[in-house]
């Protein structure tokens, strides 16, 4: 689906849990932030919820750019971020 060695140097994504919830993060590493939600040394959220699967990723030009769009993403109700993950 997606080749995290590729993306940009931030990233903003989004990753389905065991329980169908979805957790929203950021990241200068992407392919290690995953590694990391798998093995339970990621978010406190996505411990008790594994394993995730990514379902969406954006790059972005810097960790500020990043953190806002995270924000943004976490704000909105759960139907919004399945409509943005279908796109």
């Amino acid at each position: 689906m997606y080749n995290v060695e590729v993306m940009g140097s931030w990233c903003v994504y989004i990753v389905k849990c065991r329980d169908g919830s979805l957790y929203t993060g950021s990241t200068n590493d992407l392919a290690g932030r995953l590694r990391k939600h798998d093995s339970g040394r990621g978010a406190k959220y996505t411990r008790s919820r594994r394993p995730v699967s990514l379902v969406h990723a954006e790059p972005v030009r810097s960790l500020r750019a990043a953190l806002r769009r995270e924000a943004e993403i976490k704000s909105w109700p759960r139907g919004r971020k399945l409509d943005l993950i279908k796109e």
